[in-house]
This record gives C-alpha cells, structure tokens and sequence, in this order.
C-alpha cells in the first residue's frame, strides 16, 4: 500500500524518535553472562502493543529478554520471513566520547549514541515499519515474525541460540530471514556507490593456546621458558600472510569492482583492488583470507618468578569452506610445544544472491536511488542468522543506510561516538518499508 507523503514524513520521524528513545535505555551486555535486556524489551513490547501487536517477552536467565511476536501476512500459505534484530549493546567508556553515549542526542545531522549503528537503528525501522502497518490496517504479503533478541554482543547463549535450542516452534513456517549489517551504501573510485548486501559471514574459532615449561628463578639461564615459547607461537601466529582465497560471494563483489573500476579480475589477487573500497577496506580487506588474530597473554604471578605455563588467547575466522586451512595453518605456526584448545567455534554461512527476496532488496534499493549498484558482500563478523541456520532458515543482512561517502561506517561499530545520519536512517526505512511490501 503506497504511502501518502504525509505518512511516509510520519514513518520517518517516527523512526528517529524511535531510534533515540532506545538509545536513551542502555542495554549494555557485558559477556560472560553479565547483560540486561530487559527495560529494552519491555520498551520494544509497549511499542508494539500501542498499535495492537501482541507480543512474547521471553527470559532465559535474570534480566536477559527476548520479544518476539508476529504480525499476520496476506497469504497463510506462504512460508514467512523472520525480521529479527538484537537489542544488546556493548560496553562504553564515556570518558572517551565527545557526547553522553546514551543520550540519544542529534548533533551535526547524526543520532548519537551506543547502538546507533549497531543495531537500534535497525530496530527502530522494524518497529517503525509494523507501528505504520497496523495503523493503516495493511497487511504484509506473508507472515512475518518479529524476533528481538537479547545477548547477540557475546555469543546469543541467551538469544537466539537460546530460543532456536528451547522454543524452536517459534519458528515454524518461516523459511528466511533478514536483520543486520547490510544494505548500507559504500563509495568506491568513480564515486559509484554500491549498497552491500550481506549473503556470506565467516566462521569463528576462538582458540587458547598453552605452553608447558619449567618454573625457577627469574635470574637463572631456563631454556624450557614456557613464555618464551607462547611468545615465539604468537608472534608466528600474528605476522603470518594468509593467502588470498575465493568464495562464491568474493567473486560476485570483486568482479563488479573490477567493472565498475575498469581495473583488472584475478581471482588469486584481489588485493590489487581493495585501494577501491576506501575506510570500507578495514571489513572487506579481511573477507579475502581466513585470519587469525592474537589478542590476549597470560602468564605468571611475579617477575623474578619463570612460571610453568604460559597461554594466549586467538580469534580465528575462516571463510566459508575453509576451516580446515585455518585449523591447520595455526597448529603448524603454533609448533609442537603448544597445546590448542579451541574455546568457541561457529559456521561459516553463505547463501546464494538470487531469488525473489535478494530482488526485492535490490528493487526496494534502486526505487529510493536510482543510482545505486546492490551487490552481495562477506561479512568479517557474524550475526543471529547463524543460529537460525541450524532450523534451515536462510538469512541475509539488509538493514539499508544511504551513507556520505566521506564517513568511515565501519569504525563506527562497537567504537567511540557511535553516529547515524539522520537523512541515512530516512532513506533506510522507506527502502525497509518497500522491500517488506514486496516480499
């Protein structure tokens, strides 16, 4: 249903005091099971239940909640779509922001605040979208669930994970998914600007690796210095080049750079094309390897001490296909004194970039910017559609931002004076609206 001017002023304003309230509610998750949802979830539930929404807030351990709640499509025979976003936060240090990072604050054409990006702006478009829906008595094509998960900041134990494992039936009828980290714009040379659409997430291996060796005085000569020798893995580890590696993703993605450029496709050598991508190297510069990263030490109680065992502390990722080359690459690096043990692992996902729901993205992107180029991309990190996964649903990451070229977007997750234009977040729900009418 075609919206008046007025109600699409209307959804976008919405949108924006939606965005800043939720910023104003610091759902901050702090990992190790340290996180509260909760004053988030009960915000998200009265939203919803404003415009008639009935919706399920779900705890899966004190203060960690999770709402969920359907809206009702045209055509029951149809499976639905999950549109899911998480309303967990990360840490912050205000001392380091220019602004208080929960004030929800509009300052130099941007919304500021922890979450801005990562992901109430997302959250607030949903919710902008559905609130729009009741309210002009519009029904979506097919069914949708709205899923807001808790803990997606530190592994989604009490998240999606939680609810795919114990209340799967949730989920039942609902074939694909779409939530973060996609459909935002990136200017490449030629000032083409390209809106990447997220169809591929590398797999994690976090992994802690230990050497054994024998304790004495610190003043004594120890050729068997169990530091020494997690030094020497690390420092292996750390200045390894991982050597380039083809998905079907990278393909698609680095092919339209080389056209768009007219710059050269070697699949083997991608990395003659990344000076393109400008700030938006720092993500996509790391989708072209599987990588590992040493990021943290530990070892000893005191300095005149030699200590039996030292450790550290590595966050792999592999590329879809690839997690053989990474678990064999460190264990040869790490050497035989080290011992591996592997403390968190999850999959890789890659999914194909056709079929209706990747046309509506593209259709609902070239209707607000004609000159937009949608192309699929690899994700560095991960998001909830590796646990929704594991119940055969297909997900993508399309939260749209038409983005000035000139800012580093990518910074901006987890980072110090988290921003999101206004006109950005604008242009974001009006295509979300247009794609969620198409689907």
């Amino acid at each position: 249903m075609k919206l008046s001017k007025e109600q699409i002023i209307e959804l976008e304003n919405e949108t924006i005091t939606l965005c800043q309230e939720m910023i104003r509610i610091p759902s901050v998750n702090h990992g190790e099971g340290k996180g509260d949802e909760k004053a988030m979830a009960e915000y998200v539930a009265s939203k919803l239940a404003e415009v008639g929404i009935k919706s399920e807030l779900i705890e899966t351990a004190p203060n960690r909640v999770n709402v969920v709640a359907k809206v009702e499509g045209a055509d029951q025979s149809r499976p639905g779509l999950v549109l899911h976003g998480h309303i967990d936060v990360v840490p912050v240090n205000a001392a380091d922001w220019s602004v208080d990072p929960f004030s929800g604050v509009i300052k130099n054409g941007f919304i500021w605040g922890r979450g801005a990006v990562d992901m109430k702006d997302m959250d607030a478009m949903i919710l902008a979208t559905v609130r729009m829906w009741q309210r002009i008595g519009y029904k979506p094509p097919r069914n949708i669930l709205l899923a807001f998960f808790a803990d997606e900041e530190a592994g989604s134990n009490y998240g999606s994970r939680w609810l795919v494992k114990h209340r799967p039936e949730i989920f039942d009828g609902y074939s694909e998914a779409v939530s973060e980290v996609g459909g935002f714009s990136v200017t490449i040379t030629g000032e083409h600007r390209l809106y990447l659409i997220e169809a591929a997430q590398k797999g994690i291996q976090w992994m802690k690796l230990t050497a054994k060796g024998t304790a004495g005085h610190g003043s004594f000569i120890n050729q068997d210095n169990a530091v020494t020798k997690v030094a020497d893995a690390v420092a292996r580890i750390g200045k390894y080049e991982w050597p380039q590696l083809e998905t079907k993703t990278s393909n698609i993605f680095f092919r339209n750079i080389a056209e768009l450029t007219g710059d050269k496709y070697d699949p083997k050598n991608v990395k003659s094309l990344l000076h393109h991508l400008g700030d938006a190297v720092k993500m996509l510069g790391a989708t072209i390897s599987n990588t590992a990263n040493p990021t943290m030490l530990e070892a000893g109680y005191k300095v005149n001490v030699i200590p039996q065992s030292a450790s550290a502390m590595v966050d792999g990722r592999f590329l879809p296909g690839h997690e053989n080359q990474l678990q064999e690459t460190v264990r040869k690096l790490a050497g035989d004194d080290i011992e591996i043990e592997i403390l968190t692992r999850d999959i890789a996902l890659e999914v194909e970039f056709a079929g209706p729901l990747v046309k509506a993205m593209c259709d609902a992107i070239s209707g607000e910017d004609s000159a937009g180029i949608p192309v699929p991309y690899l994700m560095s990190g991960g998001t909830d559609n590796k646990a929704l996964h594991d119940l055969g649903i297909v997900g993508y990451g399309f939260s749209p931002l038409k983005l000035p070229k000139d800012l580093d977007f990518f910074a901006l997750f987890h980072g110090v004076d988290e921003r999101v234009p206004i006109e950005g977040l604008k242009f974001g729900v009006r295509v979300l609206y247009e794609f969620l009418e198409n689907v």
